[in-house]
């Protein structure tokens, strides 16, 4: 199986790639929008609290080639988080 879906790339984007420190090849853009940010300072990535808000701009961790894994193993927090929000 390919898995074709793990991996997005967008070079048509005027942000392609809109992180540094990922080879262009690599840059996947599936998660453009990281579904993890909720998690606040349990997504496991580079962040930083700028006026109150999360500033994830020098993360990297949804943008990998290999994120996809990644992602899915933090999916149950988010699904929990989304739940208590009802």
């Amino acid at each position: 199986m390919s898995e074709n879906y793990k991996f997005n790339q967008n070079r048509k984007c005027e942000y392609f790639p809109c992180h540094k420190g990922i080879k262009e090849e690599d840059f996947n853009c599936l998660f453009c929008f990281c579904p993890l940010y909720m998690l606040k300072d349990k997504c496991g990535g580079n962040f930083k609290y700028t006026h109150g808000f999360k500033d994830c701009s020098e993360c990297i961790i949804p943008h990998q080639r290999d994120s996809h894994a990644y992602i899915m193993s933090k999916m149950k927090m988010v699904t929990k988080i989304a739940g208590e929000r009802e």
